[in-house]
């Protein structure tokens, strides 16, 4: 028996072309999960930067209420102080710096309130949260206070 003979595809030809995001928001999943925490991604430098950050104060601040947050599930922390924002609603300031970072193509990051107005920022993959922004001042998504 003869092989059969390939026959190269031509170029365009049955290809399906699509703008798929670098890193897609999966919040939905790993709600049932507690969550797992990446710190690959976090931002040393700009605005939101962990740079300045002296390391007693992420042990005795930070790092409790990141240990407090794995006793629970992503269905138990996400609510009205914790909870996921779209990106168009960020400070000019905070979408400017995921441009320079090169994350300015995901739609969404998560808030997470550790006291008053200071906020953990991240990217939930499942049940994973990779950290990207420290933000004492809450200033990457400024709430608007009603009748102003």
């Amino acid at each position: 028996m003869g092989k059969k003979k390939k026959i190269p595809q031509k170029y365009g030809e049955n290809t399906k072309v699509s703008k798929i995001p670098k890193i897609s928001s999966s919040f939905n999943e790993g709600y049932d999960q507690n969550p797992v925490w990446q710190i690959g991604s976090i931002d040393i430098d700009g605005p939101f930067g962990w740079g300045e950050l002296e390391t007693q104060f992420i042990i005795s601040e930070i790092l409790p209420k990141v240990q407090d947050f794995e006793t629970m599930k992503w269905s138990e922390i996400l609510g009205r102080n914790n909870h996921e924002v779209d990106i168009s609603d960020f400070s000019k300031e905070a979408q400017k710096r995921l441009q320079e970072i090169g994350l300015n193509d995901i739609e969404k990051m998560v808030s997470l309130r550790l006291t008053g107005p200071k906020r953990l920022w991240g990217i939930k993959l499942q049940n994973t949260m990779r950290v990207l922004w420290w933000d004492p001042n809450h200033e990457v998504c400024p709430s608007q206070k009603k009748h102003t």
